[in-house]
């Protein structure tokens, strides 16, 4: 005669982040440290030589790209998208400082939240990414004996890019930026919001590649500094760099 089984409690399904080393999948990490949300994380080392992504994670996900969310059948791309949709799924557990992660809509907290997600990644980014291709082009192996004549045309070349293209957007990004942390603690407002998660990669990207000296970039943008030292000092973005390794290469 067989013993029937007991039942057992429906589970949810398991939170599953691949992670590629030294990306914008840190934010994502962080969040979900902050929630306290139990997640099995998958890293992934980037490519030697070129420093892409691997081609494993096309298998996660067509474009291959990380960070991606995979929560049960649902396969989730795009930090802003994971971000958002980490705090619609487990909204109960936005509390205490986290109580605002998403302002309420109408608010202005809100439409400050909406467009910083959407600043990160549309106008700050693909600047902060041309400044590090352009820095890193002249220093890509070429042949030695057409080294002498083409190092010194690409090393003008990309010279000339970021005086006259790239360096001037991103010196009207950053003093627009600390004008706006000037006026609040947190990028929506009093509170932590997901603004905040989206903005700390860029905000490492550029003061990693811009700032000069930490002394120096520390004057030149003393709010820009104190938002990135109060994001610094989280326990939960602590542990979320223990597990992920360093934010910037």
């Amino acid at each position: 005669m067989n013993t029937p089984s007991t039942p057992t409690a429906p589970h949810s399904p398991t939170l599953v982040l691949h992670h590629l080393e030294q990306s914008r999948s840190q934010r994502v990490l962080w969040l979900l440290e902050e929630m306290g949300l139990p997640y099995e994380l998958k890293t992934y080392a980037r490519q030697r030589g070129n420093r892409l992504a691997p081609p494993e994670l096309k298998a996660v996900h067509p474009l291959g790209k990380s960070p991606v969310l995979v929560h049960g059948s649902e396969v989730v791309a795009e930090s802003a998208a994971i971000l958002e949709y980490l705090a619609e799924t487990f909204a109960e557990r936005a509390q205490g400082d986290l109580a605002q992660l998403v302002p309420a809509p109408g608010t202005p907290e809100h439409r400050r939240c909406r467009f910083w997600l959407h600043y990160a990644e549309g106008s700050l980014m693909p600047w902060l990414l041309m400044k590090l291709v352009f820095q890193m082009l002249p220093r890509q192996p070429m042949p030695f004996f057409v080294r002498p004549l083409v190092q010194p045309i690409v090393h003008y070349i990309c010279q000339q890019v970021q005086l006259k293209l790239i360096d001037p957007n991103l010196q009207r990004a950053l003093p627009f930026i600390e004008q706006e942390l000037a006026q609040r603690p947190w990028f929506a407002g009093e509170h932590l919001s997901l603004a905040d998660f989206q903005m700390s990669y860029p905000i490492e990207a550029a003061l990693t590649r811009l700032g000069g000296p930490p002394s120096s970039a520390s004057k030149k943008w003393p709010h820009l500094h104190a938002w990135l030292e109060r994001v610094h000092a989280r326990a939960a973005y602590q542990r979320a760099l223990a597990k992920g390794g360093p934010v910037m290469w």
